[in-house]
């Protein structure tokens, strides 16, 4: 299972950045709910995870705050990945995503993107998970993160594998080591011609 996200960068709550004197303000109820619920959820509690987070999203639902909709439908997508619910957890991760969407936040959706990754490996969805994996590396080459870049292309090899693209994952560990020559990290990119040339073998 990925490591759990959450999606406090939309919504100010508990444990995001506030000022001293709103630290000491008693949690609402509704808050009080969902830090339990992450309690719960870190603890392996999925059960009563489930229920917390399913109040808090009727309770914004009722307000008619996208933002704690939003942290809701997330944190219930991460229950149902903990339980290998994939499908369900499909399901609340895109209303997330519908939410971060149209508030343009984009590390929200950066997030969102690696949980529908995971749920694409998870049920051998290749061709959807490698799509989806060069998608998320245009975005670290925009950006100029060649770390992000690196890290993205290792899954993209594990996934050509899993696959059974052994001559693609062998490219990516080359291009891997390309990007590790550009830094002069000379042993490193040694290790992915290795790990390149040790696949053109197996292929054979």
């Amino acid at each position: 299972m990925s490591n759990l996200q959450s999606l406090e960068s939309i919504m100010p709550m508990a444990d995001a950045p506030v000022q001293e004197e709103k630290k000491k303000k008693p949690l609402e109820p509704v808050e009080q709910e969902y830090e339990e619920g992450k309690k719960f959820l870190a603890n392996g509690n999925t059960a009563q995870a489930a229920v917390a987070f399913h109040n808090v999203l009727l309770a914004r639902e009722e307000e008619g705050n996208e933002t704690g909709v939003a942290n809701a439908c997330n944190q219930l997508g991460n229950v149902c990945m903990a339980r290998e619910e994939y499908l369900q957890a499909r399901e609340h991760f895109q209303r997330a995503w519908k939410i971060c969407d149209k508030l343009f936040d984009q590390m929200s959706l950066m997030s969102l993107n690696r949980q529908f990754l995971a749920i694409h490996r998870a049920l051998k969805e290749y061709d959807e998970a490698i799509n989806m994996t060069l998608d998320i590396f245009d975005i670290y080459s925009e950006n100029r993160d060649p770390h992000g870049s690196v890290d993205v292309l290792e899954e993209l090899a594990d996934i050509y594998q899993d696959a059974g693209k052994v001559s693609k994952a062998a490219d990516t560990y080359r291009t891997i080591a390309s990007i590790h020559k550009n830094y002069k990290h000379n042993k490193i990119a040694a290790g992915f011609v290795e790990k390149a040339e040790e696949l053109d073998k197996s292929a054979q």
